[in-house]
């Protein structure tokens, strides 16, 4: 057995007596109400922003989709008015050559030469073809080289002219030569 020992009561100490607040005054508690007022304006003002932005952006993009669904017919057609006013420019312009051509015919001889020139003289055998009256009314005025054979078309207009070869082929269409113009003059335009 153990000895016995003496119990002893623990000595209760009373704790530390609390401070005592007094409750806030109406003028503090005005205080905390506007701060906590302020600092929930603030937050609810940055939100609103935030979203105000948000949905600002998301009108600006629809808008966006929507003049783009806007501009690209409008492209198209501005390509497709370019193109018809080019080839009407190459009508327009054809039909003042052909009439050119037949108040001056030494215009188209000059225009045969050089096409003749463009497919050498080295001998062979090339087709010259025109139009029956292109070739009834040049036919004084051209001195054809050896192994060029005129041949009358039916097939081209007044003012035409295809030089065929072995080797050689040579569109002188109005339509060809002003539509090659045209190119020249829409490259130009854009450099």
């Amino acid at each position: 057995m153990t000895p016995a020992m003496r119990w002893a009561a623990p000595e209760l100490v009373p704790p530390p007596p609390q401070e005592q607040r007094e409750p806030p005054s109406v003028e503090e508690l005005q205080a905390i109400e506007e701060a906590a007022r302020a600092e929930g304006l603030a937050r609810g003002h940055a939100e609103g922003v935030a979203s105000g932005q948000a949905e600002v952006r998301r009108i600006i993009a629809q808008m966006e989709g929507i003049l783009d669904a806007f501009t690209r017919p409008l492209a198209r057609l501005d390509a497709e008015v370019g193109d018809a006013l080019g080839d009407l420019a190459v009508r327009v312009a054809g039909a003042l050559l052909r009439q050119r051509y037949e108040a001056d015919p030494g215009l188209l001889a000059d225009l045969i030469r050089e096409a003749l020139e463009i497919a050498g003289n080295d001998n062979r055998q090339v087709e010259l073809r025109l139009h029956p009256d292109d070739l009834g009314m040049l036919a004084p005025q051209l001195t054809v080289q050896p192994g060029v054979r005129l041949i009358a078309d039916t097939t081209l207009a007044r003012g035409d002219l295809r030089v065929h070869g072995d080797s050689v082929r040579i569109d002188g269409s109005l339509a060809t030569r002003l539509n090659a113009a045209l190119q020249g003059i829409i490259a130009g335009a854009r450099q």
